[in-house]
């Protein structure tokens, strides 16, 4: 079950739902847990390649590549040279950069007729619930949209209740 809650937006006075997350983060521990039940892997195996996958990306990405992840997506670097723009391409340099980002797009796949079927790590049957509902004790179900997957991301620091 997926967690909305309502907010106005600024620019428009409009109210939208807004994706949030719940909980303390999924630590590495649980995640190795769960991939070795659905592999034949050890725990220990799965933790240990967990562990040392973003330093893998890492080098490559800092190589100037991109990584894909099969039933993930691609990871790549953008580089912010926020208010250093200079007047000719010649005064372009390294210095201008002040900060690197992380950029993730996640996989989708494709039908034959280039129409998106289908995108990693979202399920299909997203079940929305309004989380100022469930604070009041209404359980009665989430959203009847058939799974719309719409919203922006909350924050894990954001308190979903208040």
């Amino acid at each position: 079950m997926a967690f909305y809650k309502k907010f106005q937006s600024k620019l428009n006075d409009l109210w939208y739902p807004k994706a949030i997350t719940t909980g303390t983060p999924i630590t590495t521990d649980k995640v190795a847990d769960k991939l070795s039940l659905l592999s034949t892997v050890t725990r220990g195996d799965t933790y240990a390649v967990l562990k040392n996958l973003g330093s893998v990306m890492a080098d490559y990405m800092a190589m100037g590549r991109t990584v894909k992840i099969e039933g993930v997506g691609t990871f790549y670097y953008t580089a912010a040279a926020n208010k250093k723009g200079v007047a000719t391409a010649a005064e372009v340099n390294s210095g201008q950069i002040n900060g690197i980002r992380v950029r993730f797009i996640p996989e989708v796949k494709r039908s034959t007729s280039k129409q998106i079927t289908t995108r990693s790590m979202v399920d299909v049957d997203v079940d929305w619930t309004d989380i100022e509902k469930l604070a009041n004790g209404n359980t009665s179900g989430g959203n009847t949209d058939g799974g719309n997957q719409g919203g922006s991301g909350g924050g894990v620091d954001e308190n979903p209740l208040g």
